[in-house]
């Protein structure tokens, strides 16, 4: 099998989409990687795998690699004597942020019909938006933490009383994302939110509680990996979650007893259920006395969270062939022919 790997984006995560890609270098065996960049300025390019380093972006060697266009099957590198296709046989969209959760790496390749592995666009809708998800959430019976909704320029009189923690709405990796213990620290917290997004959710800070991440994805059956229970201090900040991101290796599985493992497994199979088929997602639950509550959902998680699972690349491969695809519609114009028709007949 041909994996094609789309990375990098016009996104506050761009990097972190790179250190991702870098790490899928590591964890497929036996499927051959197509490395494809998109560029802060949106531009496609291939890279060669020996050039798979960081320092081959930041310096931006990547401009000597091939550009190339998106057309309909796929993409292509232009030539004297023609175009050439670029081949593969699925596309893993590993585009964090903006372009890749957003909806528009999924617009794109529904449009130009490349077979790919990503959340598609309703899903994209509901899990990059923190308001919508807690919305979604709310729809389908899974719980979510109480929250307060400010937007740029608004009161920043919050009524939930401190600690809470601060948060862009549409923006991942903990960016953004602060705890306000005290008032003087209130001001700062939304000022650095604000300048990722101008939506912003304030959430009460939850003392006592344990966090946990599900990730799974659902081929001709439930694939779900072992359930995590992070390491953290208080909250888990961007410099801490941006490990996650280079991780190959396994981790061990949570010491969580049965009843809260199963109310996990159930809220993730409720939040994925069709929306989110032909995706690997994560999402990340906390507990507090026996209640589970969904934190956020990852639409693509750092290196497809391929940490948690036993047979990661081969769960890839499966999950390649039960793809969801658009319905095709076929286009026969006998409206405008019975017009012409009745037109012909006046």
């Amino acid at each position: 099998m041909k994996l094609a790997v789309l990375f990098g984006g016009s996104s506050f995560e761009h990097e972190i989409s790179i250190v991702s890609a870098i790490t899928m270098q590591k964890i497929f065996k036996k499927t051959e990687l197509i490395n494809i960049f998109v560029s802060e300025k949106r531009e496609f390019y291939l890279i060669d795998k020996k050039d798979m380093k960081s320092k081959y972006f930041s310096s931006s060697d990547y401009k000597k690699a091939k550009k190339l266009q998106l057309q309909k099957d796929g993409f292509v590198v232009g030539g004297m004597f023609g175009d050439k296709k670029v081949e593969f046989d699925t596309l893993l969209n590993l585009i964090h942020g903006r372009d890749g959760e957003d909806g528009k790496v999924a617009s794109l390749m529904e449009f130009y019909g490349v077979p790919y592995i990503s959340p598609r666009l309703e899903a994209c809708a509901l899990s990059y938006n923190k308001l919508f998800t807690k919305l979604f959430a709310d729809s389908i019976g899974v719980k979510t933490i109480p929250y307060e909704l400010l937007h740029k320029g608004d009161s920043r009189d919050i009524k939930t009383p401190l600690p809470v923690i601060v948060k862009p709405s549409r923006l991942g990796s903990s960016i953004g994302v602060s705890m306000v213990k005290e008032e003087s620290e209130l001001d700062y917290a939304l000022d650095v939110a604000f300048e990722f997004d101008d939506l912003v959710l304030v959430e009460p800070f939850m003392s006592g509680i344990k966090e946990y991440n599900q990730a799974g994805c659902y081929t001709d059956k439930w694939e779900l990996s072992i359930i995590e229970e992070p390491h953290k201090e208080e909250f888990l900040d961007f410099e801490k979650k941006y490990m996650d991101f280079s991780r190959d290796g396994k981790v061990g599985a949570a010491d969580i007893d049965n009843i809260a493992a199963q109310k996990i497994q159930d809220s993730f199979k409720r939040v994925y259920g069709n929306i989110f088929k032909g995706s690997i997602i994560r999402c990340d639950f906390f507990e507090q006395n026996g209640d589970i509550y969904l934190n956020e959902i990852n639409p693509i998680p750092g290196s497809m969270a391929n940490y948690l699972f036993e047979d990661f690349e081969d769960m890839v491969v499966r999950l390649s062939k039960d793809l969801n695809f658009e319905q095709n519609i076929k286009i026969d114009y006998a409206y405008i022919h019975s017009i012409q028709s009745a037109k012909g007949k006046a």
